[in-house]
């Protein structure tokens, strides 16, 4: 994600974190948009989803990041992105990529979004209802383009909910070096050693 994006989606959720929300806010490097859901994942399968999505091809995708909204059901608050045909061709080349490792595409329609919050525990209606008002205008943001898209996994616990990134996957499947990975040992296999 841009780095002005990534201010930009930080200085809203400054403006509207409260201590007593009842929310847990996803921290900035955790930020995606989701192209396609997986689900729980064996180990098993990573190497699969590697070589699958290392032969994705598209050409790089115009990404503009829309208003605040939320998932009332699953308590979440999110920023909208626009849904391009670029994106859409995207999101349904990762999902038959992925769909040779045995994953199942969603049957819901492809909403792309960056959650910024989840609520936790009981009431959880109320920390967004609260949010909600707390939203006086709708925020601008700067448009972008992806180039790469990023295997990621979420991982839940009592305390928080932590989004860990894998490898970097450039169109094509041209390894991204140096910034973001699970473990040393990733890095390491993609600089060869």
């Amino acid at each position: 994600m841009a780095a002005e994006v990534v201010a930009e989606l930080s200085a809203v959720a400054a403006r509207l974190r409260r201590r007593e929300d009842g929310l847990r806010w996803a921290e900035p490097d955790s930020w995606h948009i989701t192209l396609q859901f997986l689900g729980h994942a064996a180990a098993e399968s990573y190497p699969c989803l590697l070589a699958r999505l290392g032969e994705v091809r598209a050409e790089p995708v115009r990404v503009r990041v829309e208003g605040l909204d939320c998932f009332d059901r699953a308590g979440i608050i999110f920023a909208g992105v626009g849904l391009s045909d670029e994106l859409v061709a995207l999101a349904q080349r990762v999902t038959a990529a992925s769909g040779q490792c045995g994953f199942a595409a969603e049957k819901r329609p492809y909403h792309p979004h960056i959650t910024l919050a989840r609520s936790k525990g009981q009431g959880r209606g109320q920390g967004l209802d609260a949010l909600k008002a707390r939203i006086e205008r709708q925020p601008t943001f700067t448009r972008f383009v992806a180039r790469e898209f990023l295997l990621y996994e979420s991982l839940f616990c009592r305390a928080a909910h932590a989004t860990r990134c894998g490898r970097g996957l450039r169109w094509g499947g041209r390894a991204r070096r140096g910034s973001r990975f699970a473990t040393k040992e990733d890095e390491a296999a993609l600089s060869g050693g």
